[in-house]
């Protein structure tokens, strides 16, 4: 089921990638950004409110916070250069190379989670980085 989920996902980032091209046309990538993000935070606890999960926010502890928190500002990161490459870039280019992040995570959640290095884990992370590779150059 989880597959479901990640090919969703795909899908609203490649719409992300052209609305955001579209969106930004004559617009202070900064900007474009900011107002993004109150749409997603509007739509976020418009769910959360949907589903009666609001009351669960004080059973987080100062693990969860700190690294929610941290993951929020890497987000917004992540976001504030996406915006400024399709800005300048083509989105052809731009959200391949954005999805190095996958290979990215993969070497992280080695390092920092302990998750194992398959060999089809391995070959999928320098598959992207090759084809990336291609993209850029």
């Amino acid at each position: 089921m989880w597959w479901i989920y990640a090919l969703l996902s795909a899908l609203f980032a490649a719409l992300t990638a052209v609305f955001a091209k579209i969106g930004i046309k004559g617009v202070d990538s900064d900007l474009a950004t900011a107002i993004r993000t109150v749409v997603i935070l509007l739509i976020a606890w418009a769910i959360v409110l949907y589903k009666g999960v609001q009351h669960n926010i004080g059973g987080l502890n100062k693990l969860n916070w700190t690294f929610l928190m941290l993951s929020g500002c890497a987000t917004g990161l992540s976001w504030i250069f996406y915006f400024k490459a399709l800005q300048l870039g083509k989105v052809s280019q731009v959200a391949p190379v954005d999805k190095l992040s996958v290979a990215i995570a993969i070497v992280l959640s080695v390092l920092f989670l302990g998750e194992p290095l398959t060999l089809k884990t391995g070959s999928g992370a320098l598959l992207i980085i090759a084809g990336t590779l291609v993209l850029i150059f």
